[in-house]
């Protein structure tokens, strides 16, 4: 989009002008002054760059197909009379939140295999050795549907986690933004951006760790529960609410995670080296980088399916304007 925007000089050939906004816009001429040359009108352009100036919509030809309608590709998002609702409405915030639950559920639910080999790895290293001998001594020992063990708490328990997590925030980033007020959000925004997501998550957390601690224990105690039927009873008799004490969040640390795991087994800290502590990073690698950009590829896509509407891109407030002398 952009090298349609600038004319292409050579000895031999010459293509036709496509002017830019600022040439069509009188009013805007005085930027062109501010910004002379070419690489700094395509610095301008860029969406990425500060948001001191209002982002200019890119408008694709037309075309049609068939009847559909085509859509428009904006450089950065914009309120289009096609959304399905309005940013920031309760359909637009429950939407967010079923796309979590896609996005998290199915994903996490789709590596179960290779989550039960890590947390084994975790626990027994003297069994499970390396990914490839946990699942020969997986399917050896329990078929290949002992593979699956902790599905169900996996599945319940990360759809909850991917609600609050995908929900929350963008709840939170509007509610930090009302108790910020216009100017502080501007200056602020990125620190704003951490501190929702860091909320949502913290909820997120506490959606997930009951399932997690049934997860953990059907997949790492073999004999003790081989369903979520027969887990929870078992553990709510025995531990009653504090079952969940040595749950693992969603903790991205091997370190931290294998010391929680091993905590249920205290035996196993006795040989315990440095090393140790990082058992199952490879699978802890492999699993989280696969679910990440399905995550965000299957939440997107649910965005793009609902129509929802994109956030309103980042731009200076007039009266922030005013304090700093940019406007007369």
């Amino acid at each position: 989009m952009f090298l349609s925007r600038f004319v292409i000089h050579t000895s031999r050939l010459r293509l036709p002008d496509y002017h830019t906004h600022a040439d069509r816009d009188p009013a805007s001429r005085q930027d062109t002054t501010m910004y002379p040359t070419s690489l700094t009108q395509l610095a301008r352009g860029n969406p990425f760059s500060a948001p001191l100036f209002t982002l200019q919509k890119v408008e694709e030809p037309q075309q049609s197909l068939h009847g559909q309608r085509t859509r428009r590709l904006a450089a950065a998002a914009t309120a289009d009379e096609g959304d399905s609702c309005e940013f920031g409405s309760q359909k637009y915030f429950v939407l967010c939140g079923f796309g979590g639950i896609l996005s998290c559920g199915t994903t996490h639910t789709a590596v179960v295999p290779l989550d039960l080999v890590k947390c084994r790895m975790q626990v027994n290293p003297d069994k499970y050795k390396s990914i490839g001998n946990g699942f020969s001594v997986t399917v050896r020992e329990d078929g290949v549907r002992g593979l699956a063990k902790g599905w169900a708490p996996t599945f319940i328990g990360y759809s909850m986690q991917g609600l609050c997590k995908f929900g929350f925030y963008e709840v939170f980033k509007i509610l930090y933004s009302d108790i910020l007020g216009e100017e502080n959000t501007y200056l602020w925004r990125t620190s704003l951006y951490l501190a929702a997501s860091a909320s949502a998550e913290f909820f997120a957390d506490i959606a997930l760790a009951p399932m997690e601690a049934v997860k953990v224990r059907i997949q790492t105690q073999p004999g003790y529960a081989n369903t979520l039927r027969q887990c929870v009873p078992k553990m709510f008799a025995e531990e009653g609410l504090w079952a969940n004490r040595f749950l693992i969040t969603r903790s991205l640390d091997p370190p931290l995670e294998g010391a929680v795991l091993l905590s249920r087994a205290p035996q196993q800290l006795s040989g315990c080296t440095v090393g140790g502590v990082w058992k199952g990073l490879v699978a802890r690698i492999i699993m989280i980088g696969t679910l990440t950009a399905l995550q965000w590829f299957i939440y997107d896509s649910v965005k793009v399916y609902f129509r929802l509407p994109r956030p309103p891109p980042p731009e200076m407030p007039e009266s922030l304007k005013k304090k700093l002398g940019l406007t007369e």
